[in-house]
C-alpha cells in the first residue's frame, strides 16, 4: 500500500520521538513491502521563527493533502520562550486549535493502559495498580468552550472576562457515535461524563447520548458527573472502557488518566475527522528541558503511528506488529529514563527506536 504521510516534528522533544516513529513505519514497510512518502510540514514554534505564525495557509493545505498527519510536541518554555510574549492567538498552542478546526478533527482518542511491566511506576496504590486498566478516552475536539465566543474588558471599571460553552446536538451525536462504534470493539461499556446537575450544555449532552444508545443495545452505557470521575480515575480506574465527554473535561481527565500509567511518555493519541482522515500525536508536550539531550521517551509516539496505521490505513495487522513490539521491549526491561528503575536497562531515545524495529 502507498500512503503520504505529513510529518509535523514541531518542538522541543518533538523532532527526537518523531524520527523514532518514522524509524518504525520504515521498518514497517520493509517487512510489509508497503511504501510511505513524507512531507515535512512546520507548525508551532518552529512556525513562528519562519513564518511568524504558528499555522500558515500553506501548512493547513499540506495537512490536507496527505492521508494522515504524524504530530510531535508543539510548544516551548512559558516563561522563558520569545513565542509567549506574543498574543494567545499568535502563540504555538494556536496552531493546535487552528489546524484541529481546520481539519475537521472533532473526536479525540487517547488510550490509557497501564502495562503490568509498569505497574511499579504507577502513582497509585498498589493493590490498585495490580488489578490493571485499558480505557480509552473519546474527547470532543472542536466545540466547547475551547471554540466558544470570548473577551476580556472593563465592566463598570471591573476587569471581566467571558467564555462561552456552547454545544448542538449534532456536535454531541456525531462524537457520540464515535464512542459506541469504538465501544463495540472492545469491551461494550461507554461511561458518558458531564456536568448535568449544574450546565445547560451537558443536559442537552446527556439526552442526546441516550438517544444515541437506543442504536447500540449491547452497549452499557452509564453517566457520571466529571467531579465524581476525576476521583474514580484514581480510585478504581480498572471499572473504566470509554470515557465519552466534552472538550475541556476530556482535556484535564485524559491528562490525569495518563499520568496514572507511570509515565505521560506512554500515551498515544488521535484526532479524526468524519472520514478516515487521522492527526496522531502523543499525549505528553514540548519537555523543552530535556529536548535535544536523546533521552525523551518515543513509546507515545510509536504507538501513535500504530493508531495511524489502524484508524486511517486500515493496516491492523502492521498496527498489532507495533503493539507487540512495545510490549516485547518492555517484558525485556529496556527503558527510557522516566520508567527506568533499578536493575532494568536505560536507553536513550534513538535506542528505544531501535529496539522496537528489532523486535519488529
Amino acid at each position: 500500500m502507498n500512503y503520504k504521510i505529513g510529518l509535523i516534528r514541531g518542538d522541543g522533544i518533538g523532532p527526537e520521538i518523531v524520527n523514532e516513529a518514522k524509524k518504525v513505519l520504515d521498518r514497517i514497510c520493509e517487512k510489509y513491502g508497503h511504501s510511505f512518502e513524507y512531507e515535512d510540514i512546520l507548525m508551532g514554534g518552529c512556525s513562528i521563527d519562519v513564518h511568524g505564525v504558528p499555522l500558515t495557509d500553506g501548512a493547513i493545505e499540506a495537512a490536507k493533502g496527505s492521508d494522515a498527519v504524524l504530530m510531535g510536541s508543539i510548544g516551548g518554555n512559558t516563561s522563558t520562550s520569545p513565542w509567549y510574549k506574543l498574543p494567545p492567538d499568535k502563540r504555538p498552542e494556536a496552531g493546535l486549535l487552528g489546524i484541529r478546526k481546520a481539519l475537521g478533527l472533532f473526536a479525540n482518542l487517547r488510550p490509557s493502559k497501564l502495562y503490568k511491566e509498569l505497574s511499579s511506576a504507577c502513582p497509585l496504590r498498589k493493590e490498585t495498580a495490580d488489578k490493571g486498566f485499558d480505557m480509552l478516552i473519546m474527547r470532543e475536539l472542536t466545540g466547547g468552550l475551547y471554540f466558544g465566543d470570548r473577551y476580556t474588558k472593563d465592566v463598570n471599571g471591573v476587569r471581566t472576562a467571558v467564555d462561552t460553552l456552547s454545544y448542538n446536538e449534532d456536535e454531541i451525536r456525531r462524537i457520540a457515535v464515535k464512542a459506541f462504534e469504538v465501544a463495540k470493539k472492545r469491551r461494550k461499556k461507554v461511561t458518558s461524563i458531564d456536568k448535568a446537575n449544574v450546565l445547560d450544555s451537558s443536559r442537552l449532552w446527556r439526552a442526546v447520548t441516550e438517544e444515541v444508545s437506543k442504536d447500540y443495545p449491547d452497549i452499557a452505557l452509564e453517566h457520571m458527573l466529571v467531579d465524581n470521575a476525576a476521583m474514580q480515575l484514581v480510585k478504581d480506574p480498572g471499572q473504566f472502557d470509554v470515557i465519552l465527554t466534552e472538550n475541556m473535561f476530556g482535556d484535564i481527565l485524559s491528562d490525569e488518566a495518563a499520568e496514572i500509567t507511570g509515565s505521560i511518555g506512554m500515551l498515544p493519541s488521535a484526532s479524526l475527522n468524519e472520514t478516515k482522515f487521522g492527526l496522531y500525536e502523543p499525549s505528553g508536550g514540548s519537555a523543552p528541558d530535556i529536548a535535544g539531550k536523546n533521552i525523551a521517551n518515543p513509546i507515545a509516539t510509536i504507538l501513535s503511528a500504530a493508531m495511524m496505521l489502524r484508524f486511517s490505513f486500515d493496516l491492523t495487522e502492521e498496527a498489532d506488529r507495533i503493539d507487540n513490539a512495545v510490549q516485547a521491549v518492555l517484558s525485556k526491561g529496556i527503558r527510557t529514563g522516566d520508567i527506568w528503575s533499578e536493575g532494568l536497562r536505560r536507553v536513550s531515545t534513538s535506542e528505544m527506536g531501535d529496539a522496537v524495529c528489532d523486535e519488529i
